[in-house]
């Protein structure tokens, strides 16, 4: 199992990183613990990170969205993960990580396919995750914020159009629960069911209510299902990253 915090060949002494959409800020404060002569910064639109982090690491209110306030030529590596459904153009995100990026630095953007699938037809037709991921496909369509970004490879060509070169694309299984005989695959699908199970609410609720209209108890109802299916070892589902 990869113990890296990301995939991108950078140096062993990065300056300054930059971690795009950062959440609850955990990668970023593990990148500066396990890279103490970077400067990272952490940016979101919602003050949630801990106040504990390492000496080089801090975290400012900002919308990615926006035109960003870095000079150009800045940062040695620019991460960003799971940002789907929150972009509304990717392409002036690139350009803008392009243009703050400096000659020689990094760019890593993570994403997975919202559609949960199996290699051996686990995940029939009547299985809930049927719906899963064409519940966010078209949510996206609506709002027009794409849950699209890996389908297709569309964000190696917006990448590539903003001006990058060297641009490579992994492709990956991420499974949901211990069922892959491979130790590491189990405790990747450990991590990502456990995360599954207390995030449901939180990632469909307001899709399903305010998106598609459902009543909150047809919702509820719904995401019933989903937890059961989570619960099911005889499914061996997994999404695509």
């Amino acid at each position: 199992m990869n113990n890296k915090l990301f995939y991108a060949p950078i140096s062993n002494n990065p300056q300054r990183v930059l971690d795009v959409g950062t959440g609850t800020g955990i990668w970023a404060v593990d990148f500066a613990d396990q890279y103490p002569s970077a400067e990272v910064i952490g940016t979101g639109i919602s003050p949630i990170q801990s106040s504990w982090v390492p000496p080089m690491c801090k975290f400012e209110l900002d919308d990615a969205q926006l035109v960003w306030t870095y000079p150009d030529n800045h940062f040695d590596f620019i991460h960003v993960r799971l940002m789907m459904g929150a972009i509304q153009d990717w392409d002036a995100l690139y350009r803008q990580a392009y243009r703050c990026l400096k000659p020689g630095g990094w760019f890593e953007h993570m994403e997975y396919d919202p559609r949960v699938v199996s290699d051996d037809d686990s995940v029939g037709p009547e299985s809930p995750w049927n719906q899963w991921g064409d519940i966010f496909l078209t949510a996206g369509k609506k709002l027009g914020r794409t849950f699209s970004v890996i389908i297709d490879s569309q964000n190696k060509r917006w990448i590539r159009d903003a001006g990058f070169e060297n641009v490579d694309e992994m492709r990956l299984k991420l499974p949901l629960g211990t069922w892959p005989a491979k130790l590491d695959l189990k405790t990747v699908g450990r991590f990502n069911l456990h995360a599954t199970e207390q995030g449901l609410e939180g990632f469909a609720l307001y899709i399903l209510t305010e998106t598609h209209g459902w009543d909150v108890a047809e919702a509820q109802m719904y995401l019933a299902t989903v937890r059961n299916e989570l619960k099911n070892k005889s499914k061996h589902a997994f999404y695509e990253a």
